[in-house]
């Protein structure tokens, strides 16, 4: 999930670099690059699989 997240964030800073976009003082390219990597970062710890790994099904010994 978080790489998709990063796909779309590099997807809009390379638009709003290609056709000089603005849009405002916070929403600027290195904003959205740096979030972007920290998409990849959580992607790559691990962070969108947590629910899986700890609350996934569980098969009894018998």
């Amino acid at each position: 999930m978080f790489a998709i997240i990063a796909v779309v964030l590099f997807l809009i800073a390379l638009l709003l670099d290609l056709f000089g976009g603005d849009l405002g003082p916070v929403f600027d390219i290195p904003t959205l690059t740096l979030a972007g990597f920290l998409c990849i970062a959580l992607h790559l710890a691990g962070a969108g699989t947590w629910h899986t790994r700890f609350g996934g099904y569980r098969r009894r010994r018998r």
